[in-house]
């Protein structure tokens, strides 16, 4: 036999998605505030009915007592069914609408009685405080049932106290107004809650869109999971509301950033940080990916991304460390285009070389090797005096072989001067090599035919200027030269043109600098880029031992003789 389905138990309690949870807790306060606001109305209303029907019978009693001629009757007549006194009792009772009017003496004998056997009796209630001068109203139970009373002394001309006039308003018409108040109450409390659960499923839905169908359960799962998250990646996470004001950051950002949480949240960036490159990549008035900027010794590399509500969020990754890494890779590749470059060269010379030793013309062999050696040692020495990045100087050592085998003059500017404290050397190493070489094809081929690098650092900028004797390029393309794709000369066939100066503008852009082209003194092209904050601040020397600087002194003085 096969086993018998599961049953399943009808399982009873709240609902797990957040928005039939908020529904019905708002459905909940609705008509529980409803209720509550009936029975607060019904609880007084009750009570100011009969208020209101004492009043009223109170009133009927008093107007009844200032009938001059109702005290003389009582004195004068006696107390029948169809004497003076019962006749205005009647006359008084249907024109106010009251269940009766009783007029006694001061014995509390009634003169008047809406039943007319009961004329002549004494009254069912204490007349005592009436007859005593006092006005009283209250609720009753007599011989025509419960009703709201009010009684009052009935005075005769002289103000002597001859009787009392007691006056009843019948309480099933108070409670009857009582109950015929409920049904109209009971529809406006309808009316309420109706709004009220319209209102709430409006909310609900917005709740529900906001939300993404989520459960109460969800959202902390995923607030607990945001927080893990945030505080244990290695990326500095800064979420900026639509003010552009900071409302997180996590640790690394803070670490990244050198600020913490109580001095950024709540802030502008430009208030947290102050003004400075990093500070308008976070606020986003620098655009771009992969923004380079520096906080303090630290190179960041920031993407900012919009958000829905109108805020954004940046990420920040820390370079520095990447930098000791980078440079040895760079002097390493450096060194192989070097090589590269000179090894054709090289060969044509040992073969020179070989040539003058077999020829037994010792001497021609050892100036020629002088010569060549010299040249290269003068050029190394030429561009190391003036660049003290190790990148750099390399990049132009090496150049400068590939120049001489294509028939240029590649030279270093006197003006150059650039110290070892580049944050960024391999993007200024591209920068620097697409540059020269597009110099090198401009000029290759010509008479007289000269590159020119200029280094220059003002402060933390980095001005670089590349000068050739080419053809130059017109006004019209100048612009143009730097878009993607765009080239005046056929691609190869391994590939494509228009990238080189490209790369350029955008790593400059990248960095906050700019790029751009001009016409060179004497004719030829002149590209300038210039770098902010390419350089980092310089770092605090101690002074030189006495003994120390003055040998050094001595040693740069025999050199220079």
């Amino acid at each position: 036999m096969s086993p018998a389905p599961p049953v399943r138990r009808l399982r009873l309690g709240m609902p797990r998605r957040m928005v039939s949870q908020v529904l019905l807790m708002q459905l909940a306060i609705a008509a529980g505030v409803v209720v509550l606001a009936t029975g607060l109305f019904l609880a007084p209303l009750s009570d100011q009915l009969d208020d209101q029907a004492m009043r009223r019978a109170l009133a009927i009693a008093q107007t009844t007592a200032a009938v001059p001629q109702l005290a003389e009757d009582l004195r004068d007549t006696p107390p029948t069914v169809d004497g003076p006194v019962q006749r205005e009792a009647e006359r008084i009772r249907e024109a106010s609408g009251a269940e009766y009017v009783v007029i006694m003496d001061l014995h509390g004998t009634r003169w008047s009685h809406t039943d007319p056997s009961q004329v002549g009796g004494h009254v069912s209630t204490d007349p005592s405080e009436a007859l005593a001068g006092r006005e009283v109203m209250g609720i009753d139970s007599g011989t025509l049932g419960r009703s709201a009373r009010g009684k009052v002394p009935l005075r005769d001309s002289d103000g002597r106290i001859v009787g009392a006039v007691s006056v009843g308003i019948e309480y099933d018409s108070v409670r009857a107004r009582l109950i015929h108040a409920i049904p109209g109450l009971f529809a406006y409390a309808g009316g309420a809650l109706a709004v009220g659960a319209l209102a709430a499923w409006l909310i609900s839905r917005r709740v529900h869109r906001q939300t993404r169908d989520l459960a109460f359960s969800d959202i902390s799962a995923l607030l607990s999971e945001r927080e893990a998250m945030l505080h244990g990646i290695r990326e500095g996470v800064v979420a900026l509301d639509r003010a552009g004001r900071v409302r997180l950051l996590n640790d690394e950002a803070q670490r990244l950033l050198g600020i913490g949480e109580e001095r950024a949240v709540g802030r502008t960036p430009d208030e947290a940080l102050g003004e400075g490159r990093t500070a308008d990549v976070l606020a986003g008035r620098v655009t771009g990916t992969d923004l380079i900027t520096v906080r303090g010794q630290r190179v960041l590399i920031a993407n900012r991304m919009p958000t829905d509500d109108g805020g954004a969020v940046a990420t920040l990754r820390d370079r520095t460390e990447l930098e000791q890494l980078g440079r040895e890779l760079d002097s390493t590749r450096g060194l192989i285009d070097a090589l590269r470059a000179q090894d054709h060269e090289h060969a044509n010379r040992m073969h020179t070389l070989l040539g003058l030793l077999e020829l037994e013309r010792y001497d021609d062999a050892v100036e020629f090797v002088g010569e060549v050696v010299g040249d290269h040692r003068a050029t190394a020495e030429q561009v190391t005096e003036k660049i003290e990045d190790p990148l750099l100087a390399a990049l132009l050592v090496g150049k400068a072989t590939v120049a001489a085998e294509r028939g240029v003059a590649l030279r270093v500017s006197d003006r150059t001067r650039l110290p070892d404290r580049l944050v960024d050397p391999r993007g200024l190493v591209t920068v620097v090599g697409n540059l020269v070489d597009n110099a090198l094809d401009a000029v290759a081929g010509t008479a007289h035919a000269r590159v020119e690098v200029e280094l220059r650092a003002e402060g933390r900028t980095a001005v670089l200027r590349v000068r050739d004797t080419g053809p130059g390029i017109p006004a019209e393309h100048r612009e143009s030269v730097f878009t993607e794709g765009w080239s005046t000369k056929k691609p190869p066939a391994h590939g494509k043109r228009g990238i080189g100066l490209s790369l350029v503008r955008r790593l400059a852009e990248r960095q906050g600098g700019s790029a751009c082209v001009g016409e060179a003194l004497g004719g030829g092209a002149e590209f300038t880029v210039v770098l902010p904050e390419a350089l980092a601040e310089p770092a605090h020397e101690p002074a030189l031992e006495p003994a120390l600087a003055a040998s050094a002194k001595g040693t740069a003085e025999e050199e220079s003789r």
